[in-house]
């Protein structure tokens, strides 16, 4: 069961300012079905309580110079608490990396990572995971299209 409740009018707004963060409160509330505070003091009240996460600007990779989405699987020589942390906070603190899972499976981490070039990445390998003496293995996936790319959750609403 989910810690957080959320009636019906609140999945509406969800689900319209997961699309469109710049909405207006009037344009908000046109869609809703509420009046334009009403709208505003729920999104409030959600971020504070956490069930927004954060707004921001998705940017083309291209358009900054990072012409590679590389996907890169990360096993560990063992999983023990003090060496997954050490993983989680190194990761936390490498700007290339968007996005890590630590998962379930036959590998324990999954990075997405933004690069320039191949001689970036391979600069990247031997900082990062070369280094790393608690890393037994890591296999390298190139991204070739981007298919698919957001953050947008499947939201039912009744209204």
């Amino acid at each position: 069961m989910s810690k957080f409740k959320l009636d019906r009018f609140d999945q509406k707004l969800l689900k319209v300012v997961q699309a469109d963060t710049r909405r207006t409160a009037q344009e908000l509330a046109g869609e809703v079905g509420l009046s334009p505070s009403a709208c505003l003091r729920r999104l409030k009240r959600m971020r504070d309580e956490g069930i927004i996460e954060a707004e921001v600007a998705i940017i083309h990779p291209a358009a900054i110079g990072y012409q590679l989405t590389i996907l890169i699987e990360v096993s560990l020589e063992r999983e023990r608490p003090d060496i997954i942390s050490d993983f989680k906070k190194a990761i936390r603190a490498t700007p290339e990396i968007m996005q890590c899972y630590y998962v379930t499976g036959e590998v324990d981490f999954v990075l997405v990572v933004a690069m320039q070039d191949m001689q970036a990445y391979e600069k990247f390998t031997h900082s990062l995971l070369f280094a790393n003496k608690n890393i037994r293995r890591f296999n390298t996936l190139v991204v070739m299209d981007r298919v698919k790319v957001g953050f947008s959750l499947p939201i039912e609403s009744d209204v």
